[in-house]
């Protein structure tokens, strides 16, 4: 099932001439103001236990068909994705981004896993939960974030949260026992799949810090934190001290290599000119000689 493509149009635009908001007209069949239903642009996404929700209206999960053709302000296509953020980097945000421009009126539902939860079965993160949430929070394209999020998705979770359809890329996800946690979405016409962004990952970005762990460590302990708070042993102290030190003192001897350099360009360069001048001046030199007292010269017939 490929994404649908988003006709929502961007709010920061400039209006046209004689057009109603977002560059909208009256043929557009848009009102001349629309309600906003995204908390992401002006302030933080709330948490969904902070939000009143209105059960007294029957719940009604919308069809794709109804969720491409766009649906009423008051009704938005509700779209759930979730995942651990760790490190929330730009892949992150452009799935959310995905998600958000699935339908042309769509209200974007995060949830996010405890540490428990995420340690247990999948492995250990560098931010903890309380930072992963506040990381989605501030994510511009989200609307509201679940704390605590399950790690399969149950049909209780999805009525209590009103979702209408679930955003992930298409690759199988198989844990928890599961060759695919999310199977019984997928067979429900429930799954909407978005594309991963590659190159960019929370495993690549770690691969890289430990990869060059010397080096950041090294940057570090030059910006005052202690050997104990970067878990380094005081042999490795001491050897990074020494290592900075020696490196400064490379850096020294290749200044004065270059100001060195630098110096000899500037003598050759000023060799070369005062040679041209001299060959200029003994040129001239010898023509005014020879117009002088040359066969031909102006003394030669005195």
């Amino acid at each position: 099932m490929e994404p649908p493509s988003s006709s929502r149009l961007n709010p920061r635009k400039r209006r046209k001439d004689g057009s109603g908001p977002n560059g909208a007209t009256e043929l557009d069949g848009i009102p001349p103001k629309m309600s906003r239903h995204s908390f992401g642009l002006r302030e933080p996404a709330p948490f969904s236990d902070q939000i009143e929700v209105d059960y007294s209206k029957p719940y009604v999960r919308l069809t794709l068909e109804e969720a491409t053709q766009g649906t009423p302000l008051d009704r938005p296509v509700r779209v759930y994705a979730d995942g651990i953020f760790d490190l929330f980097h730009s892949g992150h945000a452009r799935a959310l981004m995905q998600a958000k421009n699935l339908f042309p009126n769509t209200y974007l539902i995060v949830g996010v896993c405890s540490d428990e939860l995420t340690h247990n079965l999948k492995g250990f993160t560098v931010m903890n939960e309380s930072e992963r949430y506040d990381a989605v929070q501030h994510c511009r394209y989200v609307d509201e974030v679940v704390r605590n999020a399950p790690w399969t998705l149950t049909p209780e979770f999805l009525a209590e949260h009103q979702i209408d359809f679930v955003a992930h890329d298409d690759i199988p996800y198989s844990s928890a026992g599961s060759d695919d946690v999310y199977k019984h979405i997928k067979e429900a016409g429930m799954f909407a799949p978005t594309q991963r962004t590659e190159g960019i990952s929370t495993s690549d970005i770690i691969t890289r810090i430990v990869r060059d762990y010397d080096v950041y460590a090294r940057r570090n302990l030059q910006r005052g934190y202690t050997a104990k708070e970067l878990n380094v042993s005081f042999i490795n102290e001491k050897k990074y001290h020494l290592q900075e030190r020696v490196d400064k003192v490379k850096k020294r001897v290749k200044d004065v290599e270059e100001k060195s350099k630098e110096f000899v360009q500037k003598v050759e360069e000023k060799s070369i000119d005062l040679i041209q001048k001299w060959e200029e001046k003994s040129r001239e030199f010898i023509g005014n000689f020879l117009e002088m007292f040359g066969p031909e010269g102006a003394l030669n017939g005195v």
